[in-house]
């Protein structure tokens, strides 16, 4: 890191720090600092969603997964399709329903008990899945890039945690929403562009300078040696990522995620109008078809570039096998790859995809608590005392965020990206049957949801407890245990998703229907009944356009890589 890499980083903190006091400065409420007063465009609304997805923890993640999987974890990349559900279903229900947040909405549709179930789960998610390894994810970064700047490389690590942490922090406690929604477009802007420059040289530097299109040509022929290792698609037979486990876990993983997780919809809920909202959505869904080629392919230009001997990636033992240590590919490539002053704007690029990450994550974990917990413990307040506890709120996940990075430093191992994801897959099949179920079906009640929600996470945490303690290699006895721990995290995904539903529908029909009032407007087919002109109305044709673009856009990139390497 060179001066002038210095100077653009601290140029980017000036300009993020300038907008938190600016857009900070007058929020009165909490409709303000959680909502951004409801007045976002849709640049801004997208531009967010997608920012508050793309985290340390993909590019960083991503790429070690490209070094090491190859294509197979593409799929959970190429949910765009996903955000035109978000659009066309989900945010009417949202967004006409007046809601700050998702828990709420469970409860105009089930019970109280339904949403409290959900604000826990979510916030035991959001703390100790996407805030850790967000914040691990950015330690790396500063660990391979400046190893010797503070001391060790060791050192290097928690001087970049808790940097991070504090600073985005910090401009979330005062900024709130509109400062996050203020920063999102520069953030994607950086983001984007620090990506596509890292693909550009890479590709470049595998071609020995002949260009990009020749790069691309040299990184399919060396890929295609291992095939197996880098398909989009594997058989049945693979011990990881079985085609029909893909097909399975990751549209259940998809759907909670982009479409019922506060994270990603209070983005939405922030657009001026229900119009605004879904447009919103798709102009995330239009960003988020490029990760794969920005964040997931550089891995593959890595491996490929080491396998030629043009640089030479971090080794390390995985089960006394020595083995490119995927984490830190991304950084090897920064470091390695690019100029000085182009280098200073990746890492702001990095920087901004953490920063934005965990700038949602707090804002959301708060959102959650002073609405779904302290309202319900202590109503009345007042809107500056709610703003007030929605930033002591903010204040505490940071500091748990802090607090649970040297067990996820532990946890995380070499494959980052991949233990997030498994995490996820047994945190969101009972999320996703409720909601999947609970707007198509009024029959289902109250009772179902909590049966569903609770039993569900029970069994999902039951199912990570056997990963981590059972099976071979581990505690092989008793033989049930360890198979369940061996059991692919895919159908896993599955069998909890069934599981669900089913103790939705049985709790459901053991008990009363739920009277029609109760459920009425929130509901596919009632709500359509309300406010069916202005839901359709709201679908115009720009809508339309990004929708089929979207759609164009993923069926592409399936079909290529499909077959890319035949």
């Amino acid at each position: 890191m060179s001066e002038l890499d210095w100077v653009v980083i601290v140029i980017y903190f000036g300009i993020i720090g300038f907008l938190a006091w600016w857009y900070g400065r007058n929020q009165h409420d909490s409709v303000d600092y959680f909502l951004a007063g409801r007045n976002a465009g849709f640049v801004a609304v997208g531009a967010s969603i997608f920012t508050s997805n793309i985290g340390s923890e993909h590019i960083v993640g991503l790429a070690g997964q490209g070094t090491s999987t190859g294509m197979a974890m593409a799929h959970w990349e190429l949910h765009a399709w996903i955000l035109i559900l978000l659009a066309g279903f989900f945010v009417p229900f949202y967004y006409k329903a007046g809601v700050q947040t998702i828990p709420e909405f469970l409860e105009r549709r089930f019970s109280a008990s339904a949403r409290s179930i959900l604000s826990v789960v979510s916030l035991f998610a959001y703390v100790f899945t996407k805030v850790s390894v967000t914040v691990y994810a950015g330690a790396i970064v500063f660990q391979a890039l400046l190893p010797d700047t503070f001391g060790s490389p060791a050192n290097a690590f928690w001087v970049g945690a808790f940097t991070t942490v504090i600073l985005t922090g910090i401009y979330t406690v005062f900024g709130g929403m509109r400062a996050i929604m203020a920063t999102a477009t520069p953030q994607a802007v950086i983001i984007l562009f620090g990506s596509l420059v890292i693909t550009t040289l890479g590709l470049t530097k595998l071609a020995d300078g002949g260009g990009v299109i020749a790069g691309w040509g040299e990184l399919v022929s060396t890929v295609k040696v291992n095939a197996d290792q880098f398909a989009l698609w594997r058989p049945l037979s693979d011990p990881d990522f079985p085609w029909l486990g893909i097909i399975i876990a990751s549209p259940i993983v998809g759907i909670w995620y982009w479409c019922t997780d506060q994270y990603i919809v209070q983005r939405a809920l922030s657009a001026k109008d229900l119009t605004t909202a879904r447009r919103g959505a798709l102009f995330g869904g239009l960003l988020k078809v490029w990760p794969v080629m920005i964040f997931l392919v550089p891995g593959l230009i890595g491996w490929a570039l080491h396998q030629k001997g043009l640089i030479a990636l971090p080794m390390h033992v995985v089960d006394g096998v020595e083995t490119i240590n995927g984490d830190t590919v991304f950084p090897t490539l920064v470091s390695t790859l690019l100029p000085t002053g182009i280098r200073g704007l990746i890492v702001a690029c990095l920087l901004a995809a953490l920063m934005s990450s965990l700038a949602s994550l707090f804002n959301s974990s708060a959102s959650l608590f002073t609405v779904d917990v302290y309202e319900k413990l202590r109503p009345g307040q007042s809107e500056s005392h709610l703003l007030k506890v929605g930033r002591i709120a903010t204040t505490v996940v940071v500091i748990l965020g802090i607090l649970w990075i040297p067990v996820m430093k532990q946890v995380a191992g070499g494959g980052l990206y991949i233990y997030l994801q498994s995490v996820q897959g047994y945190l969101a099949p009972p999320i996703t049957a409720v909601f999947l179920l609970g707007l198509f079906w009024k029959r289902l009640n109250a009772t179902g949801a909590v049966w569903a929600l609770a039993g569900g996470f029970v069994l999902g945490m039951g199912k990570l407890v056997c990963q981590i303690l059972f099976g071979a290699g581990k505690i092989e006895n008793p033989a049930w245990l360890a198979a369940i721990g061996d059991f692919n995290f895919l159908y896993a995904s599955g069998v909890l998703f069934l599981a669900a539903a089913l103790l939705m529908i049985a709790g459901s029909f053991a008990t009363p229907p739920p009277p029609d009032e109760k459920v009425h407007g929130l509901t596919y087919r009632s709500i359509r009944e309300l406010h069916g002109d202005e839901i359709r109305a709201s679908w115009d044709g720009w809508n339309k356009l990004l929708a089929t673009t979207i759609l164009v856009l993923v069926a592409g990139l399936y079909l290529y890589f499909s077959f890319w390497l035949n």
